[in-house]
């Protein structure tokens, strides 16, 4: 029996790739879940989460073979995640990606069960965690601010975790989403 595809998002800053890896150590190994690795066309040592990466080339190569669920372009990078992860889903796994925002508005024509789940935190920790992880300058990060407040996603089903508080807390809320039979 398929599952569905939890799709975390949120703002840059949010703590998405921390709330995701710290979920992954706490989750119990016998729950069927699975959680993708997103290829994208940054360097591997670039910071941040562990990532697939491509360039420019292989990433078109792999999108023109079909071998994503999901692509998009966000910051000047490309993302994707394998076929390998509607696989998992395909065999009841459920299935964690880390989207985009903007990239989950197109998904309406998607043949599959998407739940959407919002990780967010307040401006200020955006701003700061944004400022600590170093990777861009300050105009990519007053750039990836603004998008903070100019994407603003409420689809139905909406699921969001305020990323603010105490790491363990806030991935056992993203736990109980995935281990939480859904209607």
């Amino acid at each position: 029996m398929s599952a569905p595809f939890i799709y975390v998002m949120g703002p840059s800053g949010a703590g998405k790739d921390s709330v995701l890896a710290r979920a992954r150590a706490l989750i119990s190994p016998d729950f069927p879940v699975a959680f993708a690795h997103r290829y994208i066309t940054r360097p591997a040592d670039a910071g941040g989460e562990n990532h697939v990466a491509l360039s420019e080339a292989e990433f078109e190569r792999l999108r023109a073979l079909g071998l994503f669920v999901f692509h998009w372009s966000a910051h000047g990078f490309r993302y994707g995640i394998g076929v390998e992860a509607d696989a998992w889903r395909r065999d009841g796994l459920v299935t964690v990606v880390s989207g985009s925002r903007a990239h989950f508005t197109t998904l309406d024509a998607h043949p599959f069960r998407v739940v959407p789940v919002l990780i967010t935190a307040s401006p200020a920790r955006l701003e700061a965690r944004l400022r600590s992880r170093g990777r861009e300058a300050s105009a990519g990060v007053r750039a990836r601010l603004a998008r903070a407040t100019a994407v603003d996603i409420r689809p139905a089903g909406l699921i969001t975790i305020v990323n603010d508080g105490a790491l363990d807390d806030d991935a056992q809320a993203l736990i109980t989403v995935l281990t939480t039979p859904l209607p």
